[in-house]
């Protein structure tokens, strides 16, 4: 990724601005010369921002604006720890609403659909960013939110709803509700928005069959905007990033080198135009990286690949990394395996325990498959595991993110 020379005069006023008022950034980059930062390079030197700044500034220490300017918070999803409140403005609001309505747009989704929306509504972004666009688009909006699974099949065929945005986890237990009842000829859906959590190929083929609909990813974060700052084409072959809002890049999760094009590391974002909240330089701890060449659906928006897990999501097992993106594909090419899995890590008697509890198809042999699993993984993976199969439908299903690896050890 090179910046532009309009990206690096936003970038170097934004931070002259922050660095001359009191609000975070004038700590942060306390005895940082401005004037020195000349090029692309010099702006790589600057350091990172991390979760752990963000709540260090709860509640508004991150304001970089007149209180009478914010008009809305909102806080990460997070269940542990101080809360992240990001503030924002009327502009950055409408600004949202615009990035959102392009990501529509970009799936080819008009005015004419009727939005489906099932991720929760209050201080997550995720439903009303989805409403914010879709209303921007000028489409029908159905505002479930999340839960009652009866209420949102009924009104999923009375309303004739074409888009469906939801989790990945939600939009396989709809699936599959929709399989078990029957009502699929009742269903208008035509396109699926994905976002929040990241999902294996067999995930996304079994709801792109049982819904009959084209699947699309969108991605986005509380701390920048919320979803709707890149989304996947009908290219499939990575997501667009809107790089008019925000500059991103990708960098070693260990050394914080930027990273060439093609290399896998973690996404930091800088935001453009954000005035309640500004980031620079914002470590999202997703693994991706930049898609190189022209994509095929014509669009001049750079792109980065789907999430490829997170730095955080790792484990250690027997002196093994492991990343939930390695067992998804590791269960793809194992027969008889569905999409859904779950691991539980224990300690015992000094050693790891590491249990791999898969979903299998009815009528699988269960010994011969365990047998399989633990072979294969030992030879791919590398280490040596127990494997639990199970009937599709036993391991629990979520309306919001869906658990994976639980490690007991600590």
């Amino acid at each position: 990724m090179k910046m532009t020379q309009e990206q690096f005069d936003i970038i170097k006023a934004q931070i002259k601005k922050l660095t001359s008022m009191d609000c975070f950034y004038k700590e942060k980059f306390d005895g940082i010369d401005v004037d020195s930062i000349q090029s692309q390079e010099d702006f790589e030197k600057l350091p990172f921002t991390w979760k752990g700044d963000l709540r260090e500034a709860y509640p508004l220490g991150l304001m970089a604006v007149p209180e009478e300017e914010i008009v809305r918070i909102h806080s990460s999803s997070g269940t542990t720890g101080t809360p992240v409140i990001i503030p924002y403005t009327k502009k950055d609001v409408e600004d949202w609403a615009k990035m959102f309505a392009r990501c529509y747009e970009l799936a080819g989704i008009t005015n004419k659909d009727r939005i489906h929306i099932t991720p929760g509504y209050g201080l997550w972004t995720a439903g009303i960013g989805f409403q914010l666009g879709a209303e921007r688009l000028g489409a029908m909006v159905i505002p479930m939110g999340p839960g009652n699974t009866d209420k949102q099949l009924r009104m999923m065929q009375d309303m004739k709803s074409t888009v469906l945005c939801a989790t990945s986890s939600y939009a396989l237990l709809l699936a599959e509700e929709i399989e078990k009842r029957g009502i699929k000829d009742n269903i208008c859906l035509k396109k699926g928005v994905i976002g929040s959590e990241r999902w294996g190929e067999k995930m996304r083929g079994r709801i792109a069959d049982e819904l009959g609909v084209e699947l699309y990813d969108i991605y986005g974060l509380t701390e920048v905007y919320g979803p709707g700052i890149g989304m996947s084409c009908d290219s499939k072959c990575g997501m667009h990033m809107w790089d008019d809002y925000i500059y991103f890049e990708i960098v070693d999760p260990k050394t914080g080198e930027v990273l060439p094009d093609g290399e896998v590391g973690e996404l930091v974002i800088t935001t453009l135009k954000k005035e309640g909240a500004p980031l620079i330089r914002y470590r999202t701890h997703d693994l991706t990286r930049i898609m190189t060449g022209d994509c095929p659906c014509g669009s001049k928006y750079p792109r980065i690949d789907v999430i490829l897990g997170r730095t955080d999501d790792m484990v250690k097992v027997k002196g093994v990394n492991i990343f939930p993106s390695q067992i998804e594909e590791f269960l793809s090419t194992i027969e008889d395996a569905s999409s859904e899995y779950q691991v539980m890590i224990d300690h015992l008697n000094g050693k790891d325990i590491f249990t791999l509890f898969v979903e299998v198809k009815n009528g699988t042999d269960m010994k011969v498959f365990e047998r399989n699993v633990v072979k294969e993984f030992k030879d791919r993976i590398g280490i040596t595991i127990k494997c639990k199969p199970v009937l599709v439908g036993d391991l629990p299903r979520s309306e919001k993110k869906t658990a994976r690896i639980y490690d007991n050890r600590y």
